[in-house]
């Protein structure tokens, strides 16, 4: 299976400071002692340009983020102190996705050991998301005429609110959302299809909707490709979850969503987006568990997808 990463992908942040950053790194070095990867299945990513980043950034929040001139409202409402290492950090993540994309396509599953900033708008980033990466990557795709319709599967316990408002006009591009009601964001964005779940939904009540909603989305959505939100913050324990997910019910969601789309013939492009275990370590291994899943379902190699 071939992956998106770059040793870049983690910068150093204050003492304290909630995010893991040092879980990008820690799950690559999962996925290769276990052979989930192996280095020729390794892309390193350029940092995306501001043409591309264009497609869905507006030119002020582009020029503030290359120059520093973001305010200090605006830069806590992105919850991670600006930098010149953030900034290409971000763009790397971005270009990521995009070769993340262009293998699945031509591999039938591919993922990006980052990635899923769903948060980002196109004038501003929050919760932790500085740059869109999905939004930037599917309307790439589209512009190149590799796809023509796109589901987002976003299982992050936080609404995907800004890639949402990206997308609420675009009939191209369906966007489902399993979310906690009673978290982040306070005021929810229009997902073409959003469950918000109430707080210690736990593996049965999660599973139940899952399995009511996935496949009638697989189907609705028309897409020829499927982004797959992974974030692990459902999963009891985590800092911002307040949900109750055990491991094995975070790796029951992982195979039917994983199995679902396999059946489906459709590519597949894996991305975390978010998870706040006790540890940056803790956090890895449970981004690992959609990784171990997709090697068993797809195979080592994944499968040739059917490529428009």
């Amino acid at each position: 299976m071939r992956v998106s990463y770059h040793p870049d992908y983690y910068v150093e942040l204050p003492p304290g400071h909630p995010f893991p950053m040092a879980k990008f790194p820690g799950l690559y070095e999962i996925l290769t002692r276990e052979a989930i990867i192996g280095r020729a299945d390794v892309v390193r990513p350029v940092e995306a340009d501001l043409d591309l980043l264009r497609l869905v950034h507006t030119e002020d929040y582009l020029w503030k983020l290359s120059t520093g001139n973001l305010t200090a409202a605006e830069e806590r409402r992105l919850g991670i102190p600006w930098g010149q290492q953030l900034w290409r950090r971000s763009r790397l993540a971005v270009s990521g996705t995009v070769n993340a994309a262009i293998m699945a396509l031509q591999d039938g599953i591919a993922g990006n050991l980052a990635g899923g900033t769903h948060h980002a708008y196109p004038d501003h980033g929050q919760g932790f998301c500085v740059l869109n990466d999905v939004a930037v990557c599917i309307r790439h795709l589209k512009e190149l005429g590799r796809i023509r319709r796109a589901l987002v599967i976003d299982l992050d316990v936080h609404q995907g609110n800004g890639t949402a408002a990206i997308f609420d006009r675009d009939p191209d591009v369906y966007t489902l959302s399993i979310h906690g009601e009673k978290n982040f964001p306070a005021r929810k964005a229009r997902s073409t299809w959003d469950v918000g779940l109430p707080c210690g939904t736990g593996d049965e009540g999660y599973l139940e909707i899952l399995r009511r909603t996935l496949p009638g989305a697989m189907a609705e959505s028309q897409a020829d490709c499927v982004f797959y939100l992974a974030g692990v913050d459902p999963v009891a324990g985590d800092r911002y979850g307040r949900m109750s997910l055990t491991r094995k019910g975070l790796e029951r969601r992982e195979r039917f969503v994983l199995e679902t789309v396999r059946m489906s013939g459709l590519p597949l492009v894996l991305l975390m987006s978010g998870g706040y275990a006790p540890s940056p370590a803790q956090t890895a291994e449970l981004h690992a568990v959609a990784y171990r899943v997709a090697a068993e379902v797809f195979g080592s190699r994944g499968l040739r997808a059917v490529c428009v």
